[in-house]
């Protein structure tokens, strides 16, 4: 236990305000000892990059925050690391294209995604090959095409692989 408390102090740097407000590296562990998660916090909010941990010590996901809500872009991974989903964020949103993983590791579809809805394009793959594409609004799916010179020319698409 004395360890753990040490090790807790020695990772806690405060650094100097700016703008008034305190930024410090924080450190949260599992009761085995092991981490469970690291970043930043600024006024007890989390900011910045963190980092997440399964029980094994394998990393669970990791990204950026913004006064608490995830930002910018975030990897997911399985407790065995193979990576599960990656995607952007926008005040704690899904936003934006998102790439989804089979248990192999292999994209199973990628998706364009809005405040965590699909909206817009879903492609889907199988053993790495593109089978159908589907069109979605607001989370309701529009069309799905398997027929990819259709699907390129109603859309007026030239690349989506």
């Amino acid at each position: 236990m004395t360890n753990k408390l040490l090790i807790s102090f020695l990772l806690v740097f405060v650094l100097p305000p700016t703008n008034n407000t305190e930024s410090q590296y924080f450190k949260d562990f599992y009761e085995s000892g092991k981490p469970k998660s690291e970043g930043w916090l600024e006024d007890g909010k989390k900011t910045g990059y963190w980092k997440f941990y399964y029980e094994n010590g394998k990393t669970s996901e990791q990204g950026h925050y913004k006064l608490n809500k995830r930002e910018k872009y975030w990897y997911f991974y399985s407790p065995n690391r193979i990576r599960i989903k990656e995607g952007s964020y926008l005040a704690g949103k899904m936003i934006s294209w998102w790439l989804f993983y089979d248990t192999k590791g292999r994209i199973n579809h990628k998706c364009q995604l809005n405040n965590g809805k699909k909206n817009g394009y879903c492609l889907k793959y199988e053993n790495e090959e593109l089978v159908s594409a589907e069109k979605y609004q607001n989370g309701e799916k529009i069309k799905e095409w398997f027929n990819f010179v259709d699907f390129q020319r109603e859309n007026k698409l030239s690349d989506l692989k």
